[in-house]
């Protein structure tokens, strides 16, 4: 039974971690009601999120290929430093040290008082209403090439705010991108190459420290089964969310966010789900 519960929440990571809702959240939340009503933990979540995001690997492989070459290749003169590919491996460097910095200092509240059920709701609703008024106002004029080194650090700090769950990784950084003017488009690609360090430096940390945890409610073996399950479960996502905002608005998402976020304090005022 754990293996299948490990495999189900596999795919709601999968589901849920690309698009602006927050996949931490929902695997808190899907995690009180199945198997032991337990809740999955810092650990199972941060390891499953490589295999979601080996997905992005894959789908933007020649993009980090590029993007990766030409910043090498920028720092022994062989490319200008402002070559547009090598300017986003500095922006991606440079926007993941909030999360990192963050993530150090605050470990412990992550893993403990921050997972409660009480902040999750808090957040899908206040984050929800947030990116709504954000695709509203926002001027969606600016592209991927107009990305500066302040609005990169801007980038990060929306980031960060993920290690809260009910936020949303990709949720709270195409927020500040939507606020900085940004296309969706364009805030939603930086949003996935940004989250690259951060996610596969926090997973394998966790991999590694939890590698003989004897009190885990998951074995190593079923939360690799969750990462696998999830890679492939991502890769579609990834796909289909880059086409749909091409085309569309985040309201249905902000619509989900809120409406899952109200019905969520109501079980915890009620008494039906414990906070």
């Amino acid at each position: 039974m754990h293996l299948l519960e490990a495999l189900f929440l596999g795919i709601i990571q999968g589901l849920t971690e690309f698009l602006p809702i927050s996949s931490s959240a929902h695997l808190r939340i899907v995690g009180t009601f199945t198997g032991s009503g337990e809740d999955p933990g810092a650990a199972f979540t941060a390891i499953t999120q490589i295999g979601t995001e080996a997905a992005v690997v894959v789908f933007f492989w020649r993009d980090i290929v590029r993007i990766i070459g030409h910043w090498f290749r920028s720092l022994v003169g062989k490319l200008p430093r402002n070559d547009p590919d090598a300017k986003m491996g500095w922006l991606i460097i440079i926007g993941s040290i909030p999360i990192v910095v963050l993530g150090l200092l605050f470990q412990d509240q992550i893993e403990t008082v921050l997972r409660s059920m009480w902040i999750v709701a808090i957040m899908l609703i206040l984050f929800g209403i947030l990116l709504g008024v954000a695709d509203h106002v926002g001027a969606k004029r600016r592209k991927l090439d107009d990305l500066t080194y302040p609005h990169g650090i801007l980038f990060g700090f929306a980031q960060a705010l993920a290690l809260v769950p009910g936020v949303s990784r990709s949720g709270g950084t195409i927020t500040m991108g939507l606020f900085l003017g940004y296309e969706r488009a364009a805030a939603a690609r930086y949003a996935f190459l940004l989250a690259i360090p951060a996610v596969f430096g926090s997973g394998f940390f966790q991999l590694f420290k939890n590698w003989d945890a004897p009190d885990q409610y998951f074995s190593l073996g079923e939360t690799l089964a969750a990462t696998g399950i999830a890679f492939v479960v991502a890769l579609g996502v990834i796909a289909f969310f880059m086409s749909w905002i091409s085309k569309r608005s985040f309201l249905p998402f902000v619509i989900y966010r809120i409406l899952l976020g109200t019905t969520l304090l109501i079980l915890l005022g009620t008494g039906v789900i414990a906070g």
